[in-house]
């Protein structure tokens, strides 16, 4: 399905604001309230198939509460009213359907609208589906009598004669035509067994929802069943809900416990026959994260990966018996990473592979016949995000930045001959670039923004690289950032010795005057999910920074070794069966860097914090190095990881059972008794991912150690600490407070 698009109000967003933002200073009220800042955004605007314009839903203006669908052509500027919300009432009810989703069968004939989406795990995926018929202007839910919201990941077949999705973990297909009965394609789904969509863990670390595909064919159906039968249970709490506790229990593979069992089987939609693929090993002991079809050749392409990572082997599947091939053997001394769904080429006899087998993040063309991958981007750089694939023109579109790892720009690179990339984006334009590109490649939705420029975006003509219209230009949060009492932001490479160097940040406060001292608040991460350290606007979390250095505080971050930045596959494999360990060492050691190099910063006043892995980060940086981080904010860390998720924290350390003093060094509740500052540590009680155990264990550790700390619970509050009304500036509040008593601004 499509995903919602433009945000309310699209049509106003090029409009200029009406009076400049005074220079007030900046509240936590005016990021994080009812009056905040207002910030312009584009989501989504699915592009047609020739690429030549995009459709949206915006809020209907005859109808309330209902939506239109529309579509922009962008040569000419033009809006064209698709399916009005007036064209969406619901007869028995009288009320219209307020698109959240779409998608639009081959012929366009049929629009498969997604509504009243409700939460299931991090996404609201749980819904209704209606069938609205473009010339009869008539609607149909789909489902049959299944319960209300009870539907997900639906997808109409390529030839658009059938939809398919799961209901209760099972699959279903009905006609999109006439008005036949779903028919049920699974049989065993319950709450252990789990078909078409991914279990808890496969979600988390493989992105994988939507667990089945339509071939190209429309006459079988690929899947995955998951057997969750001998997972552990674990059991989070909500005590907001009434006068008794709800346990709510989830299916969540510890580190070195029993995984699902997997499968992978296709199901022939006329017989409703399934046929199973015949993967070699313990089906818990191995993994299937990605799983398409091979263009039109009629096979299944899957990766299959052992449990450490380090192996992934391609192979080709017959969907009539069952049976594989191998295509090649992807291997690493570390991990080696899933690639998404690759762009088959040739009808299924080449496809797109990144790989990191030359030291670096490449694309490569890769055979089905198993010959070696011909590399197309040749050279000392990392292929960030593989963006577009235009086989009929040649050319492979990319984010890198060969030069700089804290900056992203667009280039392109030739699929066939002689390799040869080249930089799209314009010289002279410093920053963070995102891409939205057509089909064609000639319109493209143009994000740029920097750590100290808000973000526009703005439809290009990609071939000229010439802007033709503004579509968010945050004019407001711009004028905020250019009325600040404070400079540039610092860009700058710590060099630590023995070969390493690491980047950094620093935002220095208002009225700085070098020959006093400052406090340091440090923004850390420090894990390979993520980097700190970019030339990109930052949300939210940006502003409360900039607040805090018109307080009297200087702000920094440092990318420490194993961060995923672009530089190069040892940069990011350095802490393989070490994660926990390097990255606080090159922490600690680029902020004695800092102190050394820069008699404005106090080291008496060093402060750090951090959220998830940066959680982690802060609480070793507050126990291992006690003489020098002197007030730390641990926001959702894991404090021993061994309490974290197989998939994610296997892929890094190993097994427990062969690298336990690794666990045991990379978990930072074995040097709780080091404490010596001021710790606040974070969390909430309905974190499905991090779970809150890991903060009742590491009290526990500083109890039993008769160590002070601060500690702030948030009831069913998830891992990103967002739901239910005023929770960020609650959060926001108290962390501030924490760091004006613990930490005092201001130079000395």
């Amino acid at each position: 399905m499509r995903k919602a698009l433009i945000l309310a109000g699209l049509a106003t967003l090029s409009q200029p604001v009406a009076a400049a933002i005074q220079s007030a200073p900046l509240t936590l009220e005016r990021i994080f309230g009812d009056k905040a800042i207002p910030i312009d955004q584009v989501e989504g605007g699915e592009w047609t198939a020739d690429g030549s314009g995009y459709d949206a839903i915006e809020p209907s203006k005859a109808v309330a509460g209902g939506t239109d669908l529309v579509r922009y052509d962008v040569a000419r500027n033009a809006r064209t009213v698709l399916v009005a919300a007036g064209d969406l009432v619901v007869p028995a009810t009288g009320k219209p359907i307020a698109i959240q989703s779409y998608a639009w069968s081959a012929d366009g004939k049929r629009l498969l609208i997604f509504t009243n989406g409700t939460r299931f795990r991090r996404t609201r995926a749980l819904g209704d589906y209606w069938l609205f018929d473009v010339a009869a202007r008539t609607l149909r839910r789909v489902g049959g009598d299944a319960p209300p919201a009870s539907l997900m990941y639906a997808a109409f077949s390529p030839d658009g004669s059938r939809i398919a999705y799961v209901r209760a973990n099972n699959l279903y297909v009905e006609p999109s035509a006439g008005d036949a009965p779903p028919r049920q394609l699974t049989r065993d789904g319950n709450d252990l067994i789990v078909n078409g969509l991914g279990d808890w863990v496969y979600e988390e670390e493989f992105y994988l929802r939507k667990a089945w595909s339509w071939s190209p064919d429309s006459r079988t159906i690929a899947f995955w069943r998951f057997d969750t039968s001998g997972v552990g249970t674990f059991y989070m709490i909500s005590n907001t809900m009434g006068q008794y506790s709800k346990p709510i229990p989830l299916q969540y593979p510890k580190v070195g416990t029993t995984n699902s069992a997997v499968r992978v089987g296709t199901i022939d939609v006329a017989s409703g026959a399934t046929r199973w693929i015949g993967l070699t090993g313990d089906p818990r002991q191995n993994y299937v994260p990605q799983m398409s079809w091979a263009g039109t050749s009629g096979k299944v392409f899957l990766q299959y990966a052992n449990r450490l990572q380090n192996t992934y082997n391609l192979l080709l599947a017959d969907p009539a018996s069952g049976t594989t091939k191998p295509v090649f053997v992807e291997r690493d001394a570390a991990w080696v990473e899933a690639n998404g769904d690759p762009t088959w080429l040739d009808g299924g006899k080449r496809f797109t592979w990144l790989s990191e087998r030359d030291g670096w993040r490449h694309l490569y063309v890769a055979s089905s016949d198993g010959k070696t991958p011909s590399l197309r981007t040749p050279g000392r750089f990392d292929v960030v995000s593989l963006l577009l694939v235009d086989e009929a023109r040649g050319w492979a579109w990319f984010t890198a930045s060969p030069d700089n790892p804290t900056q992203r720009y667009l280039y392109r690179a030739t699929l066939t001959g002689k390799p040869r990339v080249e930089r799209v984006t314009p010289a002279g334009q410093a920053g963070t670039h995102g891409y939205d590109i057509a089909p064609g490649a000639h319109w493209a939705r143009h994000t740029v923004s920097a750590i100290d420029r808000a973000p526009v975006t703005e439809m290009i003509d990609l071939t000229t690289q010439a802007p033709v219209r503004v579509l968010a230009r945050n004019a407001a949060l711009q004028d905020e950032i250019a009325h600040e009492p404070i400079g540039p932001t610092e860009f700058t490479r710590l060099d630590l010795g023995k070969g390493v160097s690491v980047d950094a940040w620093i935002m220095k406060p208002a009225g700085f005057d070098p020959a006093k001292r400052y406090p340091v608040l440090f923004q850390v991460y420090g894990e390979p999910w993520g980097q700190t350290v970019a030339d990109a606007w930052g949300g939210n979390t940006a502003l409360w920074h900039r607040m805090l250095a018109e307080r009297g505080y200087i702000v920094a971050s440092i990318d420490p070794r194993g961060t995923n930045t672009p530089r190069g596959r040892d940069w990011r494999k350095s802490i393989y069966r070490r994660l926990g360990v390097v990255g606080p060492e090159d922490y600690a050691a680029g902020v004695r860097k800092l102190i050394a190099e820069r008699p404005y910063i106090d080291p008496a006043r060093i402060g750090i914090w951090g959220w998830s892995g940066g959680g982690s980060s802060t609480l070793h940086a507050m126990f291992r190095f006690p003489e020098l981080f002197k007030t730390g904010i641990a926001v959702a860390a894991v404090s021993d990881q061994m309490l974290y998720d197989t998939i994610y924290q296997e892929r890094y350390m190993g097994l427990p059972a062969d690298n336990a003093a690794g666990y045991k060094a990379g978990s930072p509740i074995t040097y709780a008794a080091g404490l010596a500052g001021n710790l606040l540590v974070i969390h909430g009680t309905g974190d499905d991912n991090v779970h809150y155990q890991n903060l009742e264990q590491l009290e526990d550790r500083l109890i039993a150690a008769n160590k002070p700390f601060t500690m702030m619970a948030y009831p069913d509050r998830t891992h990103g600490i967002y739901e239910k009304p005023g929770t960020s500036l609650h959060l926001y509040s108290l962390m501030t407070r924490y760091l004006e008593t613990n930490l005092p601004p201001g130079g000395r």
